[in-house]
Formats: structure tokens, C-alpha cells, sequence
């Protein structure tokens, strides 16, 4: 699984335990339906850590409390 699956599996988890759509995310978070969705499709390469806080901010929990999850304890380094 690479960084960016991770992200969008996180925040899919997120939605799941809260309940809501990604396109209540969406509004909650203040972005586009959009930038959600291709986060989680992944189809934003590389989400940026603003937009992840943002959606932190959406959802009332710190960006430690997102990272916090074994998705992304057993990720593999990246080399680019």
C-alpha cells in the first residue's frame, strides 16, 4: 500500500465512524466535492499535508490523531 492508498483508506475509515458521506466531508471540511473524491479515488497524487489538515479541521481531530492508524505504520518508504 503506498502513502496516498493509505490516505484515502484513512479517510474513507474516518467517514465510516462518523457516520457521514465524503460529500458531507466535503461540506464540513470547507472543499470541493471534487478534491475529496479524487483524494480518495486516488487520483490526487499527492495530497498535500494544508489539505489534509483541512479535512483534520472537518472533522475536529489533529493531524497526529489521522496519521495515528496501523495503516501507516506498515507502509514500505517510498523511494521516488
Amino acid at each position: 500500500m503506498t502513502m496516498v492508498e493509505a490516505i484515502a483508506e484513512r479517510i474513507l475509515k474516518l467517514c465510516r465512524e462518523r457516520n457521514i458521506t465524503p460529500n458531507k466531508l466535503s461540506t464540513i471540511s470547507g472543499m470541493t466535492q471534487s478534491t475529496i473524491n479524487n483524494i480518495i479515488n486516488t487520483g490526487s497524487k499527492n495530497p498535500t499535508v494544508s489539505t489534509i489538515k483541512k479535512i483534520c479541521d472537518g472533522l475536529e481531530i489533529t493531524l497526529s490523531d489521522f496519521f495515528d492508524d496501523e495503516l501507516f505504520t506498515s507502509l514500505e518508504q517510498e523511494i521516488k
